[in-house]
């Protein structure tokens, strides 16, 4: 049975708890006795706001403290009343650094022993909200209500001035002293990548409350890079166990930088199971590590592989482009390379289409297409260097409709024999246009590196997944190296729980396309399978994973942390100058005076 607060006949005060994490001199609220830190709030349990009865709506608002609202309104720098008690922000706040003590345990879950993180939220407008509070449960008259606001944190104080009841309210549970929803804010922003200030802006715009940088910062350092980098580690042991006993691994290698060119700060090279599509490594290069940008990519090779051999995992071959300094690694290290047939057929075409531009070559245009695809029908039809350096030859017999070789490993064409009408797209040697064609598909480098084109296995994969990490680092914002790695390893969990999506089907279990028109194929269409839309169970067990464990203790998390080698900022090695010298150096190129 539910019983009103109103019947009781007598005055209900509820015991509370606060206790915030500031920056702001320590204070205290002689409402609530309780020590204000930064940004961490402990909240003691409150009474129900609603009842079963019905309560007759005051017919004037209650004592607001209106004055002091309005007040708010029009300051343009969004400073706080004393009503609302807004995080500051200082980054030079370390939670280390303050101690919050609880009176009594607060536990993490609701009475019905659903997680804080799986309940459902709203956005409530605060004139609604506020519209539980104006009238008092006891003796029915106008209270007095107070509120203070952290983040995305509300508290509400309600006061009756005639009969002395008391209660307080909080818009969310309360966590080790940390408001669930400040948290929950702060995971869900860096697990799927999204950019902080763009989701500030977004919330400005509808005038929801949002944490500082300041907080998100704090709880990314505490709570969301620890678990990132153990659920990491834990799925890579699992793959790596699984290699351990697994025979004809075919590796795939490919480093992506975060900036064009030799500029890059860091590199990110990249290792897959080319037989499941699955990322079973990342190594993360900063340039000053390897003295230039240049040998970030042998560098993230040979620390993948010291990784593996460390787990005993072996494997045949590994997959990747023509990087000279990888190819002299490898085979210094007796190990089996190939090379992704993307990248050699891409080199060939560029050189193809310049060629075909001159009018003495036109008829190049017409075997454009045939040659690109004889790149890849010749790495997946052949078994051995050889064979594959012969069948690309042919092409050049095959142009001039002539179609037995005079090589032994593949004397004849396999294409049935038909006599054509069009005799004016066949080629004859010592043409211009064929001499050209000739240069180029026997250039002794081309023919090195056919003999290494990989038979089954391409990178293709690997260039997919460096497009998913643009989602989560675009190489337009600048992050330091933990932050970088925790993103990459992000991208990983997202690309591996994603790999082997299947393709989506209709109602009636037909396979689903969709009609592209790629760039490269210049106004040409094609149609590529829709696969099922992608899942977002990391996130779900990173969430799970910081409220539940991290924090509570999160010791155990750091200490993978502290393992991890972050190398010294590119700075590092210069003296800082003095800020105001460099203020007061400061001429406009446009200012400068004459010369």
């Amino acid at each position: 049975m539910v019983q009103h607060v109103a019947s009781q006949k007598k005055l209900c005060t509820v015991g509370t708890q606060l206790s915030m994490k500031t920056l702001c001199p320590y204070y205290k609220s002689t409402g609530t006795q309780t020590t204000m830190l930064y940004p961490d709030i402990g909240v003691g349990q409150s009474i129900p706001l609603l009842s079963s009865t019905p309560i007759k709506r005051p017919n004037k608002r209650s004592r607001l403290e209106l004055e002091e609202e309005e007040e708010e309104e029009e300051d343009p720098s969004g400073a706080s009343s004393s009503m609302n008690v807004e995080e500051p922000m200082d980054s030079t706040y370390d939670p280390a650094d303050t101690v919050t003590t609880l009176t009594e345990p607060t536990d993490v879950k609701f009475e019905s022993s659903k997680p804080v993180h799986k309940t459902a939220t709203y956005i409530v407008y605060e004139n609604c909200l506020l519209q539980l509070f104006e009238q008092c449960p006891v003796c029915q008259r106008v209270t007095n209500v107070q509120k203070k606001v952290f983040g995305t944190f509300l508290s509400v104080e309600q006061r009756c001035p005639h009969c002395d009841f008391f209660r307080k309210w909080s818009s969310q549970p309360i966590i080790q002293s940390t408001p669930a929803g400040n948290l929950q804010l702060s995971v869900a922003l860096y697990a799927n990548g999204a950019s902080f200030f763009k989701v500030k802006r977004i919330f400005q715009a509808m005038k929801l409350k949002m944490i500082h940088y300041t907080t998100f910062r704090v709880h990314a350092r505490r709570y969301i890079q620890p678990a990132i980098v153990h659920s990491w580690r834990t799925a890579q042991d699992g793959m790596m166990q699984q290699l351990r006993q697994q025979q004809n691994i075919v590796l795939g290698g490919d480093m992506r930088a975060d900036s064009p060119g030799h500029s890059a700060k860091f590199g990110s090279y990249s290792v897959m199971d080319l037989r499941n599509n699955t990322i079973i490594d990342l190594q993360l290069v900063q340039s000053n590590e390897v003295g230039g940008s240049n040998n970030m990519e042998k560098e993230g090779l040979r620390r993948s592989l010291d990784l593996l051999r460390a787990h005993g995992v072996t494997f045949d071959s590994i997959v990747t482009d023509r990087h000279p300094q990888i190819q002299k690694y490898l085979r210094e290290a007796n190990i089996t390379q190939y090379y992704d047939v993307w990248h050699i057929e891409k080199g060939v075409s560029k050189r193809l289409l310049k060629i075909a531009q001159n009018k003495d070559s036109e008829k190049l245009q017409k075997w454009y297409r045939s040659i690109k695809n004889h790149i890849y029908w010749t790495a997946a039809s052949s078994s051995s260097g050889p064979e594959r350096v012969a069948k690309w030859t042919s092409i050049l017999n095959h142009i001039q409709d002539m179609h037995t070789h005079d090589d032994p490993i593949f004397p004849q064409c396999l294409h049935p024999q038909r006599n054509t009408t069009d005799k004016s797209k066949w080629l004859r040697a010592g043409t211009t246009a064929f001499s050209r064609l000739e240069k180029i598909l026997r250039n002794k480098r081309i023919l090195k590196d056919v003999e290494k084109l990989s038979p089954h296995h391409q990178t293709s994969s690997l260039e997919a997944f460096h497009h998913v990490i643009l989602r989560f680092v675009p190489k337009n914002v600048v992050f330091s190296f933990l932050g970088m790695l925790c993103r990459l390893y992000l991208a990983a969990l997202h690309f591996n729980e994603n790999a082997g999506r299947p393709q989506a089907t209709t109602a009636a279990g037909e396979q689903l396309f969709k009609v592209v028109f790629p760039k490269y194929k210049k106004g040409q269409c094609s149609a590529k399978p829709v696969k099922v839309e992608p899942t977002f169970q990391y996130v779900d067990n990173l969430l799970e994973l910081i409220f539940e464990n991290v924090v509570v203790d999160p010791t155990p998390y750091m200490d993978d942390i502290v393992k991890i080698s972050i190398p010294e900022d590119l700075t590092s090695q210069f003296d800082k100058p003095d800020k105001q010298e460099v203020i007061n150096s400061y001429v406009s190129r446009f200012n400068q005076g004459q010369v």
